[in-house]
């Protein structure tokens, strides 16, 4: 399977590009912001230009990965990769960051410099792809690379839609910060995705702590009712998991 670039990229470098040459063939008659206003966008839109414009490749088959962007030029073969982890960033202020793709190398292989963690387990990674890059959807992605690379790849955000579904919190004035409660329940869904009963209880003890304490109110927040619902089945589901463990046991 063969990526396609996003183009998205492009379309908005020429877009600054045009309106500050626009800007600039205006009259210039005491219009000194104006100017400074125009070159900063041409400036903008060259850097973001060039950058559209490097080459790029990205390629999922039978021998492995086959990478072309700036910093890495090569084939990863299947041998070299000891996990492929597609990872979703937290939410920002409410807002969902696009996916991206990391790469935990075997142990003696050097791809190119650690530039992020693996999220369950924090082995050091490269961070391959953020895929609001290329045309195709996650779901195309992580088809092909269940195919070609079998148990060494997990898609992360499918464990945690399955372990405990990612909640459809409404905003509100004077609500509880966005970015807090996104926090704790990334944590509670990655404990539940560990497998591990003391990662659990962990995550349990620091989200009952949290709300014991009082979560911090911000002027735009998640609504604190469905929120407070929200964080109470989590924590349930967290305790389950844990009995679970103790029934095993004994």
């Amino acid at each position: 399977m063969e990526l396609r670039r996003n183009r998205g990229a492009l379309v908005l470098a020429l877009v600054c590009v045009l309106g500050g040459v626009v800007l600039l063939a205006l009259p210039r008659d005491g219009a000194l912001l104006r100017t400074v206003i125009a070159v900063g966008a041409v400036a903008l839109g060259v850097v973001a230009l060039v950058s559209a414009l490097r080459p790029f490749r990205f390629g999922i088959g039978a021998e492995g990965l086959t990478i072309r962007r700036p910093g890495l030029r090569r084939v990863i073969r299947w041998a070299e990769v000891d996990a492929l982890v597609l990872d979703e960033p937290p939410r920002r202020d409410g807002r969902p960051e696009p996916p991206r793709l990391l790469l935990v190398p075997v142990p003696g292989v050097t791809v190119e410099p650690v530039t992020a963690r693996h999220p369950i387990d924090g082995r050091p990674a490269i961070e391959l792809l953020v895929l609001d890059q290329v045309r195709e959807r996650p779901e195309q992605v992580s088809a092909a690379l269940t195919r070609y690379a079998g148990d060494r790849f997990v898609d992360l955000p499918a464990l945690r839609g399955a372990a405990f579904a990612d909640p459809d919190l409404p905003a509100s004035l004077r609500g509880y910060q966005m970015n807090r409660v996104d926090q704790l329940i990334r944590r509670g869904q990655d404990a539940l995705v560990s497998g591990d009963a003391p990662t659990r209880q962990a995550a349990r003890g620091e989200i009952e702590r949290a709300c014991a304490a009082g979560l911090p109110v911000a002027q735009r927040g998640y609504g604190g009712l469905q929120t407070d619902t929200v964080l109470d089945a989590l924590v349930a589901a967290l305790a389950d998991h844990q009995s679970t463990d103790r029934e095993i046991a004994t």
